[in-house]
């Protein structure tokens, strides 16, 4: 496999803050690891089934999380193992399918992770047989990768993953991650009782994922070509756990330490890439696998080598702690970009971002991460992984957190990604909301929506980010804009001229800014540049809100590049239905501004009224007399979008054609809301 030809040196950020403590320069940092690194068998920062203070039966770990848990794990005992099945596997190049062997696979993971935690709380001997039955059908399973990451395909024309060149993948990462947590907490119990378990963990480690991590560097997510995303952290993290406590041998001193160097030097990429203000392009939900990702690593490595090397002084990392709490809209809502989800899956690692946030000393984020702690229920579980699961259950701060409100701080400007997130008062999600962006359309994750906007009511978005669907092969291939979660035809954007925006970084807004008072708070873009061949010079966007009136204003001015022939036709409402496709439902030379909405949708002549979702205050948006107007309802027929807006969306046009300027306003409806609760 070729390598990366460029110079692989440790030069960031970490190298800035961990070299000098290591007593050395960013060069000789490996070479001074291994007397920083602490032995494997307490390089891990969590107690092995050995200490019955923690995993006693009156021990320390959780014992709400312990309980369900264990009711789980009986469960599974009478059922048969997962098995994901190779036919699933080759479906992906069939007909794009992702989630077949997917979820048996996790499901396999999952009962393993059980398992470990009913293993290591009882160490009874059926517990013990459950545990290896898990890590050796993981051992035994031909591949660790996610079938549509694998590069079988496109090197050697296999459907199915080949056995002798493993593709280190976020599967890879995770199960490699299992695998040293399991030994970590069971090793010593399992191996008295089979002895060979560790033996057969190390050489699948050292097959799949240490031989090939140093062997190619041309791995994409190592970001050596300047792109880094959110695998960075995900797999150097797992790669770090992975190597700190299975490269244990007499003989493997200085190969741990090298695996562990080249760990770092991943993460200082990430890290030196992560913008000052802690913002994540992709959205929050993908906070928790990139940005929190690294927080782990990294406290992973401070436990690791008893402190020394700590990275707790770094701004980007101080801040992006918050960005969890800063695009917090209300309840379970949260601001979304690109393929994030306005509500994202309740089972986060809350105590991941509580242990960040006591770390560098956030009591805001920490108290946002406290506002999910509920008093007597399990404060983890399975759905994250193992490693996070048993740090949730043996993090004591976390298990006597008391629950807390979150901030929802009233004002928040992220000029690395160019968003704005304005609320009527800070503390409280009551009132109206909006968020507004600029940015490219080459972001993580990309959807095509510079300028686009999201108002929410008492936090609940009413004009909204559908976000994405579930994902197949087509979401990250050459025809992922022909998803129409993609295209900006689908997000709160103006179609010009019947041309949507297009995909790449020239694509992109200008000029980007915010102005914020404590009456207003507004953002101002240019983006006609996101429009390839528009027919306008320039088109302005500004979205305001104003506390004093309470209202959203969207205002956007343009002007055309050539002489338009205007139809001064007053089109009456009209309702259609759409297609889960490439819109044409609008003639292509006309002009109209869009809003994506979420909830019941009554429409007059000049207004729309809006009931939103979980019983929020009612909406009503306005705008001038005369425009044309027509709505399309899409039924959604994708669980990924259903389970958080419901059964269907319905996208407003307003078709501006005629004009150069229009102003559309957004105001709670209180004279109704009290009908509609």
């Amino acid at each position: 496999m070729p390598t990366a030809a460029r110079d692989d040196r440790f030069h960031g950020r970490l190298a800035a803050a961990f070299a000098p403590q290591a007593g050395t320069d960013a060069a000789a940092f490996a070479a001074a690891l291994p007397a920083l690194l602490q032995p494997p068998s307490s390089s891990l920062p969590v107690s092995p089934a050995r200490d019955r203070t923690v995993w006693g039966g009156s021990g320390s770990a959780d014992a709400e999380a312990v309980a369900s848990i264990l009711s789980r794990a009986e469960a599974d005992r009478s059922q048969t193992w997962p098995i994901p099945l190779a036919s699933a596997a080759a479906r992906v190049h069939a007909d794009g399918d992702r989630e077949g062997w997917e979820h048996a696979a996790f499901a396999r993971q999952q009962r393993l992770s059980r398992a470990v935690v009913a293993a290591a709380t009882t160490l009874d001997d059926t517990w013990l047989s459950e545990v290896l039955d898990g890590v050796w059908l993981l051992c035994e399973q031909s591949s660790w990768c996610w079938p549509a990451h694998d590069d079988a395909f496109a090197a050697r024309g296999s459907v199915l993953a080949t056995v002798t060149e493993p593709y280190l993948d976020l599967g890879a990462g995770e199960v490699v991650a299992q695998l040293a947590w399991t030994d970590h907490v069971l090793g010593e119990v399992v191996e008295a009782r089979y002895p060979g378990f560790r033996a057969r963990i190390r050489h699948e480690a050292r097959t799949r994922v240490f031989e090939p991590f140093t062997r190619r560097r041309d791995w994409h997510w190592l970001g050596l070509d300047g792109d880094v995303h959110n695998w960075n952290p995900w797999i150097h993290g797992n790669v770090l756990v992975a190597a700190l406590r299975l490269l244990d041998g007499p003989a493997e001193r200085d190969e741990r330490a090298h695996v562990v160097a080249l760990a770092v030097e991943g993460l200082d990429r990430y890290v030196t890439a992560l913008p000052d203000d802690g913002a994540i392009d992709e959205g929050y939900s993908y906070w928790w696998n990139g940005a929190c990702r690294a927080l782990e690593a990294l406290d992973v490595l401070r436990h690791a080598t008893g402190g020394v090397l700590d990275a707790t002084g770094i701004t980007a990392l101080r801040e992006t702690v918050a960005f969890p709490h800063r695009v917090h809209l209300g309840g379970p809502w949260y601001l979304n970009l690109a393929d994030g989800q306005a509500q994202p899956a309740e089972a986060q690692p809350w105590h991941a971002l509580h242990r960040a946030a006591r770390a560098l000393g956030d009591d805001h984020a920490a108290a946002h991460a406290a506002s999910h702690r509920t008093a007597g229920a399990p404060v983890a579980d399975e759905r994250a992984g193992l490693g996070r699961l048993l740090r949730g259950l043996t993090d004591t701060a976390w298990i006597e957190a008391a629950p807390e409100h979150s901030p929802l701080p009233r004002d928040v400007w992220f000029p690395s990604t160019e968003v704005l997130l304005a609320r009527s008062t800070a503390g409280t999600p009551a009132g109206l909301a909006v968020a507004a962006k600029g940015g490219h359309n080459d972001e993580h994750h990309n959807h095509n929506d510079v300028g686009s906007f999201v108002v929410a009511s008492d936090g609940v978005p009413v004009v909204v980010d559908a976000g994405r669907p579930t994902y197949t092969l087509q979401t990250f291939g050459p025809d992922r804009y022909d998803i129409w979660t993609m295209q900006s035809g689908w997000h709160n954007v103006p179609v010009i001229g019947g041309r949507e925006q297009g995909a790449g970084r020239p694509f992109a807004a200008s000029g980007a800014r915010a102005a914020i008072s404590g009456d207003t708070s507004s953002f101002t873009a240019e983006i006609a540049r996101a429009y390839p061949g528009a027919a306008v010079s320039s088109w302005r966007r500004t979205v305001r809100l104003e506390r004093a009136p309470g209202r959203v204003v969207i205002e956007d001015t343009w002007t055309a590049s050539a002489p338009a022939t205007h139809d001064h036709t007053t089109h009456p409402p009209v309702v259609e239905r759409a297609r889960n496709e490439r819109d044409e439902t609008r003639p292509r030379e006309h002009t109209t501004v869009r809003m994506l909405l979420a909830g019941e949708v009554r429409l007059s002549a000049a207004s729309a009224h809006v009931t939103p979702l979980d019983g929020a205050t009612p909406v009503r948006i306005a705008w001038p007399e005369g425009i044309g107007t027509s709505i399309v309802v899409l039924e959604l027929d994708d669980p990924m979008l259903s389970s958080v807006w419901g059964p269907r969306l319905t996208r407003l046009e307003l078709d501006v054609t005629t004009r150069e300027r229009v102003a559309v306003t957004v105001e709670q409806d209180l004279t109704n809301a009290e009908d509609t609760r």
